[in-house]
């Protein structure tokens, strides 16, 4: 009589090693919804200071004495109920958390993208949309070193970057003297244009990431991100090139 079989279970027909389970990959601390949307905010919050920044800038053709009564004001604003310079530090304080803000989201967002998109990205035709999109990292890497060169030049003073002439609490003369040298206009001219380019495609962007479906309202965006870049271009490349021609001194 025939030895009987041992019945065997399905796992006794498995050859070979078991296969691994898809690692489960744990939601982002960060929603890109919500990185998208502080970039936003932060850049139009941004964006309005620069513009404001550029009205006050060019009291600087009324003359020395309206210039530094002008920045005497911002030191002394809601005085005294505020501190001097309480204000002028709220203010720098609120803009600092923007910037880092702005600049961290950026970083998150542009390496998500990139381990997105893989070795195989997507080409586009080149235009003035893909140009302000592509330009947006370099623009910002340029415009968050200017900012500290313009601090440590017409804030703080600091030589090199502030001409060795610098007086403190004198920023009309401050001024002239930074601009009467011909490689700080020429570097403040082109980032001027670069904060143009940055601004337009900034704020036309962020009507999307705020949630503005609206053909009309994104056109609208679009048209006050145009309006902003070309006065901002405008207004603060005037005073270097006026100083320049001798016309501000």
């Amino acid at each position: 009589m025939a030895d009987r079989v041992a019945p065997t279970s399905p796992a006794d027909h498995r050859s070979g090693p078991r296969p691994r389970r898809a690692p489960v990959r744990r939601a982002p601390v960060l929603p890109t919804w919500a990185a998208k949307a502080t970039m936003a905010v932060t850049g139009l919050v941004l964006t309005t200071f620069v513009v404001v920044h550029m009205i006050g800038n060019l009291k600087v053709f009324s003359g020395a004495a309206h210039f530094d009564d002008y920045a005497a004001w911002l030191r002394t604003l809601l005085g005294p109920l505020i501190p001097p310079e309480g204000v002028l530090w709220a203010l720098r304080v609120v803009l600092a958390i923007c910037l880092v803000a702005h600049v961290g989201c950026a970083v998150v967002l542009v390496r998500r993208s990139r381990t997105s998109a893989g070795p195989h990205r997507r080409r586009t035709r080149p235009g003035v949309k893909s140009f302000g999109a592509r330009s947006m990292l370099v623009t910002g890497v340029v415009l968050l070193l200017f900012v500290v060169f313009h601090v440590l030049d017409m804030t703080i003073g600091a030589v090199p970057a502030a001409p060795r002439s610098f007086v403190p609490g004198s920023p009309h003369a401050n001024l002239v003297a930074s601009f009467s040298r011909p490689w700080v206009a020429t570097f403040y001219c082109i980032t001027m244009l670069l904060l143009a380019v940055h601004i337009a495609h900034g704020v036309r962007t962020a009507a999307g990431d705020l949630g503005v479906t609206g053909l009309r309202s994104r056109a609208g965006f679009a048209v006050v991100g145009g309006v902003a870049a070309v006065a901002v271009l405008v207004g603060n490349a005037a005073i270097p090139l006026a100083v320049q021609a001798g016309w501000i001194s």
